[in-house]
């Protein structure tokens, strides 16, 4: 990995540098554009609307209108904000780390020690483990202000960015208002039915199926060409019940005779092929097609 980013995170007198290295990276297939004809690639240009010339990205500058004036900024006016200069993560609070709503979570970073001694790192690790908190700092990074939540994972400090208050969205449904009313039973058999999915949550056993099968389609075109059988290389797609259910319990019984039934056969996932949704009696797999558990069998 390559750090992205120096600094130091400052909490009353205590400095402790650090490195920030992204803590993700994407893993989707690349792809780009081409043109349906004749195959030819895609390319975006930047260019200028005045001089109609291509103009290199080293030679671009921002700029804001207000309706009347153009305030062009250059790349050496960003850099002399002092937020842009100041190369500290402050801690502005220590805060139970129950209070971080994951709604604001935005990227998260590795901080590694930048010194010869990493006390002060493994003191601060230590504090935030044993009182159960999260630090919420402030720092600007990539022409931006940002506030983040720091914590630990696995004996490392992780800097996660938060969205600002008003980036997130207030969800006002209309069809949540004066809710319909709940019988106990309808409770109880869904209870039932979530006890029939139940289990540790671990990341490695699921895949990203939608890429698996990009994957799958491009080597298929490569050793067959144009002409895939898509049922030869996916197989044929399975017929689901289908059609909306009107009968809630009607569903919720059906979903936990399923998630029964598929217990013990070789999936991976508990309850494999149920539905927990009161508006379809299709089986639907469990994680969806982005994000299926992997099978144990």
């Amino acid at each position: 990995m390559r750090a992205i980013w120096k600094g130091a995170i400052t909490f009353g007198l205590v400095n402790v540098p650090v490195k920030v290295y992204s803590a993700t990276e994407d893993h989707d297939v690349p792809l780009h554009q081409v043109h349906d004809a004749d195959g030819g690639r895609i390319r975006y240009q930047r260019r200028c609307e005045v001089c109609g010339k291509v103009v290199p990205f080293e030679h671009i500058d921002k700029a804001f209108e207000n309706g009347e004036q153009t305030v062009v900024l250059t790349k050496d006016d960003i850099a002399s904000l002092p937020a842009e200069r100041d190369r500290e993560i402050e801690v502005v609070e220590f805060v139970p780390s129950d209070q971080i709503d994951v709604l604001l979570l935005d990227k998260s970073y590795y901080l590694e020690p930048d010194s010869s001694s990493p006390k002060a790192y493994v003191l601060l690790r230590r504090t935030l483990e044993e009182t159960d908190r999260t630090a919420v700092v402030r720092f600007a990074l990539r022409q931006r202000t940002r506030l983040a939540a720091l914590r630990v994972r696995d004996d490392v400090l992780v800097l996660q960015t938060l969205l600002w208050a008003d980036e997130v969205r207030e969800a006002a449904f209309p069809a949540l208002d004066g809710s319909p009313k709940v019988s106990d039973k309808e409770m109880a058999m869904s209870a039932q039915l979530v006890a029939g999915f139940e289990s540790d949550f671990t990341p490695s056993d699921f895949d990203d199926d939608y890429q698996v099968q990009l994957r799958k389609l491009i080597d298929a075109k490569i050793e067959q060409g144009d002409a895939v059988d898509t049922a030869a290389t996916f197989g044929e797609e399975p017929e689901g019940e289908g059609g909306e259910v009107v009968d809630l319990m009607d569903a919720l019984r059906r979903s936990v005779e399923k998630s029964r039934g598929g217990a013990g056969k070789g999936s991976g996932a508990k309850g494999s092929g149920s539905s927990g949704s009161s508006a379809k009696g299709g089986a639907k797999k469990s994680g969806g097609s982005r994000a299926k558990k992997k099978s144990t069998a």
